[in-house]
């Protein structure tokens, strides 16, 4: 799953980079875990249960690449 303009791809990555985001805040200085927990959540269920992944066979190569789109966009791959 290449970084497209498919606003699915646009959307799935902007979360993937959010949860990022929010782990290293919970892991680096948890301030108000429980929010940061909640976010985390909240996050993961959303690109769990994307619509992008409806019918997907193969899902586990195509959430690394995600993974990996988000970091590259980040600036840290």
């Amino acid at each position: 799953m290449a970084p497209t303009h498919d606003p699915d791809t646009t959307a799935l990555v902007a979360t993937q980079r959010e949860w990022h985001r929010t782990y290293a805040a919970l892991a680096t200085h948890p301030q108000d875990p429980t929010r940061l927990r909640r976010r985390l959540l909240r996050l993961s269920t959303a690109l769990m249960w994307h619509p992008a992944w409806d019918g997907e066979v193969g899902r586990g190569p195509r959430r690394v690449e995600l993974c990996r789109a988000a970091r590259r966009e980040r600036g840290t791959a």
